[in-house]
């Protein structure tokens, strides 16, 4: 029965008929507060939400006011780890909520993250490890964000360490997984090469261009990716919803760079 209750959420977050995924994650206020675009999380949702993305994430507490009563449905993904830019291991990610818990708050499917390298890596591979077997028992997806972080980092987006950190979140057990993109379809190969699970980019840091932001969407699809999970780059830019759907037309519809443009004009 798990097995079944796996695969219809996941429909929930992933399109059944291209198998790839345009997440928003709304995360970021337990982080870095209440920035820019997620200060009114019924706009911020209903924004993408109607733009066509398929799921957001967010933590436990903004369910209620993010989750509309009205309006294009969305995927709900209950984020379950955090920690704060104001702590002096803003990188430790701790559990916050449970698998259960997020399955009582009406989760379509559960999240965590993970930063490998990190001097508390030890500490969070096994909070993976007990959250990949309570998704399991429950029959709930989990996507699993994992990024290399730590001393003998020296450059997180290298491919090397990015093939890795998709390769745990893989091995651990995630349906998805979330890394940086590496800069080339040719270097992001590897990464889509060695992960069996859907891997999902992450949108990284506030980007000055739309065209760099949809070139590197494009490029990781190129590359065998399945999608994306980008926040600041959607809910902070000027149009939201134009901005959905510029993404989801290159990820569900294999637009090019120039046509997904178009969209946003």
């Amino acid at each position: 029965m798990t097995i079944i209750g796996k695969q219809i959420r996941i429909e929930r977050i992933i399109n059944r008929n291209t198998g790839r995924t345009v997440i928003v994650p709304m995360d970021h206020g337990i982080s870095v507060g209440p920035i820019e675009g997620v200060i009114d999380m019924k706009q911020a949702v209903n924004n993408v939400a109607e733009g066509g993305a398929n799921a957001i994430v967010e933590h436990k507490g903004l369910v209620g006011s993010g989750h509309r009563r009205q309006g294009r449905d969305i995927g709900l993904i209950v984020h379950l780890s955090g920690s704060t830019n104001l702590s002096p291991y803003p990188h430790a990610k701790t559990l916050v909520c449970s698998v259960e818990e997020a399955l009582k708050l009406g989760a379509d499917a559960v999240s965590i993250h993970i930063n490998i390298g990190d001097g508390d890596e030890k500490m969070m591979l096994n909070d993976f490890g007990k959250v990949s077997y309570d998704a399991r028992t429950w029959g709930i997806p989990l996507l699993a964000m994992v990024y290399p972080r730590g001393e003998k980092i020296k450059d997180e987006y290298d491919v090397r360490f990015v093939k890795h950190a998709a390769r745990v979140g893989y091995e651990m057990g995630a349906d998805i997984v979330k890394v940086s993109y590496t800069g080339s379809v040719e270097s992001f190969k590897e990464v889509t090469s060695g992960c069996p699970a859907p891997v999902v980019i992450a949108g990284g840091a506030k980007m000055n261009s739309d065209r760099d932001i949809l070139e590197m969407v494009k490029g990781s699809i190129e590359a065998g990716g399945s999608g994306v999970s980008i926040g600041r780059n959607v809910f902070q830019h000027k149009n939201p919803t134009k901005m959905v759907q510029a993404i989801s037309a290159i990820v569900h519809d294999d637009v090019d760079v120039e046509g997904a443009l178009n969209l946003l004009q």
